[in-house]
């Protein structure tokens, strides 16, 4: 993307925003709401104008904008699960936005007389079309192994999800690789979130803020991957006192250390934190004493993460994030393979909050890098590496219960790989690579329906190629109780796996850029991309049974409608040579195409001290790599996962 373009793009919205504030005579309240005793951002709560139709839902940061409002006293209502119902009295001026952040103190007892239901609020004003918006809460709320609760534990009980467990951790959404999967960490990108192990990922739940899992269907917010998103957010640390947690179990020992460097003294002002998280296995070392029958080397996984994080907050709710992660992982198989990995990275985002408009501005900067190594018994070692930066800032306009974003992104990294093939040749690649992305959507919210078109326009420069790529989301609010959905887009996306699919245990995963050695036809159609495509639709509908039982049902279909493979069937260097040689026996890549389709179900009961939860999924996996079509290991016919807790404690919170 130009100069120019970027500079028309970010003056049209301005110009808009512009337009709108002098065309209507009424104002607009905005801020953040706020936990009294941390000064973290309360999430996905409803605040509303007491006795009229105006309101809104605090989002990831607790940002609320209320706009078209006419000028008046008013109070602000906010009933926050596990909070104490607040009261706020505002006033709001002709042509003008009224900043007010609010603080809410932690309830002192259960909110049993509120019918308002922040969750409930959000799905009908949000599409939620194969999306999981995951909290802390929820992730503890599932039974832990080893005692610590951890997101990639929660992760395997989500609808359409395989996870291939001590196979080297990996997802497997809806029939898309791990390759396909994009995760942000805080803006940052991370190229490998689990451990060997697979119970456990780098991310320390103690530290999390939220997790927005897309198994499909995702907004064009997000670009470069064709199957899914994890959207991971953390907490800022506590702006008022010092804390800390320090634990152990029989798998590995935490340590979580979080306070002021400038204390929050009032509701309201300035402020500055920091957050420093550290996890250590030594399951390797404690399994030969508590496992009698395990080899007496113990078993072969070892890990450690570490997480920073320091936060400086305007009284406004304006912010500056900077952090950095290490996290390492070793696998030691006796006599069978030797294999480990380390990825560290550091970034900085921001929010800014313009006085006297109903814009909100955001923004990141990262760099990340991965290296991953692996040495078989008898066999040449292989290695694969990649790094680089990420960096974008968008745009948020709030009109009444519209809103209209529009963002910009730069990507860049370089990427190395060194392997031998299942027959014994070498193959080496290290290319550099440099991606544009903008995009535009706008949420029309109504009573009774959502719509949310948007458009991805991605520019993948080392390859000369553009990819335009429309999506959609509807939801309608049939009745009382009853809503039905609907998402679908077209995607693509330059990495492909150093590994091929067709492997069954892969604790090795590389990464590549899109390979230049690839067959010149496929089918009998001329091949004139080198990218990952896929496109995809959902449809489902969700039920409110009761006030605390719901079901959840989802169909989709993924057309995979071209992926790069490494190919296993390789006998010849691809030179002049071996010219008469077909293209399935030279070149390093193969071209394929496949599908997924499927059902979802999920019914979730969770009042008080309980929480069940029920997933059935339904799920085809096809490949077709122009010779044969097979069934990758991945496909799962069915899959059930039931769930259920109970929390013991009188401060348990109750809905």
């Amino acid at each position: 993307m130009n100069k120019n373009l970027l500079r028309q793009i970010v003056f049209l919205v301005l110009l808009f925003s512009t337009a709108v504030s002098f065309a209507q005579k009424t104002g607009s309240v905005r801020g953040f709401l706020y936990d009294k005793e941390n000064g973290e951002p309360v999430l996905y709560t409803p605040v509303f104008i007491k006795g009229t139709q105006f309101g809104s839902i605090t989002d990831v940061n607790g940002f609320y904008s209320i706009t078209n409002v006419p000028p008046g006293s008013y109070v602000l209502t906010i009933a926050a699960i596990g909070y104490d119902s607040s009261l706020v009295e505002i006033i709001v001026y002709e042509d003008k936005v009224t900043d007010k952040q609010i603080y809410i103190n932690k309830g002192s007892v259960n909110l049993k007389t509120v019918e308002v239901s922040a969750e409930k609020e959000a799905r009908k004003t949000e599409v939620r079309a194969s999306v999981n918006k995951i909290t802390p809460r929820e992730i503890k709320s599932v039974p832990s192994i080893g005692g610590e609760p951890d997101l990639a534990q929660y992760l395997q009980v989500l609808p359409g999800v395989v996870f291939s467990g001590d196979q080297g951790g990996q997802l497997y959404i809806r029939g898309g690789t791990p390759i396909m999967n994009k995760v942000l960490l805080d803006g940052m990108i991370v190229y490998n979130p689990f451990h060997s192990i697979g119970l456990f990922s780098v991310f320390d739940t103690d530290i999390l803020r939220n997790a927005d899992v897309y198994t499909g269907g995702f907004p064009a917010d997000y670009g470069d991957r064709i199957s899914s998103v994890m959207d991971i957010t953390t907490r800022g640390g506590n702006k008022r006192r010092y804390g800390g947690k320090l634990s152990a179990s029989t798998f590995s020992s935490k340590l979580l250390f979080e306070g002021p460097i400038k204390k929050q003294k009032e509701d309201g002002g300035g402020s500055s934190s920091f957050l420093i998280s550290y996890k250590n296995s030594y399951l390797d070392q404690s399994s030969k004493e508590l496992y009698d029958y395990i080899d007496k080397d113990g078993l072969p996984f070892s890990f450690q993460d570490f997480y920073g994080k320091v936060s400086l907050n305007g009284e406004n709710g304006s912010q500056l994030n900077l952090f950095g992660f290490d996290f390492s992982d070793n696998a030691k198989f006796k006599n069978v393979t030797d294999i480990n990995w380390k990825s560290n990275g550091f970034g900085a985002n921001f929010i800014l909050v313009p006085k006297g408009s109903n814009t909100l501005i955001d923004g990141v900067f990262a760099f990340s890098k991965y290296n991953i190594n692996q040495k078989e018994a008898n066999e040449a070692p292989r290695s694969s590496a990649i790094n680089g930066f990420n960096f974008g800032f968008n745009l948020t306009s709030f009109f009444n219960k519209d809103e209209l974003k529009i963002g910009v992104e730069v990507l860049g990294f370089r990427t190395e790989l060194f392997t031998n093939t299942i027959t014994g040749l070498t193959y080496e690649q290290i290319e550099n690579t440099t991606e544009f992305g903008s995009f535009f959507r706008y949420r029309i919210s109504r009573d009774k329906i959502v719509i949310e078109p948007s458009i991805r326009l991605q520019y993948f420069a080392s390859l000369s190629e553009f990819s335009p790529e429309p999506r959609i989301g509807i939801k309608v609010n049939a009745m009382e109780g009853l809503r039905f959905k609907m998402a679908g887009g077209i995607y693509a996306q330059n990495l492909i796996s150093a590994v091929s699919d067709r492997d069954v245990v892969n604790l090795f995963y590389g990464f590549l850029s899109g390979p230049e050695s690839l067959p010149d036809n496929f089918n009998g159609k001329e091949v004139n991309s080198r990218l990952q495509k896929a496109r995809d639709i959902i449809v489902g509908a969700e039920i409110d049974i009761t006030k605390h039982l719901s079901v959840n049902i989802e169909t989709f279909y993924k057309d995979f409608t071209q992926l790069s493979n490494i190919n296993r069937d390789k006998v010849y260097p691809d030179n002049g040579f071996y010219q008469d040689q077909p293209d399935y026996l030279t070149k390093d890549f193969i071209i394929e195409k496949g599908s997924s389709y499927g059902a979802d179900m999920v019914v979730k009961y969770e009042y008080k001290r309980v929480y069940l939860w029920a997933v059935y999924s339904l799920t085809y996996v096809t490949r077709n790599d122009g010779i044969r079509e097979y069934r990758p290991h991945f496909d799962r016919r069915h899959n059930v996962n039931l769930v259920g807790s109970y929390t013991f404690g009188k401060n348990s919170i109750g809905n």
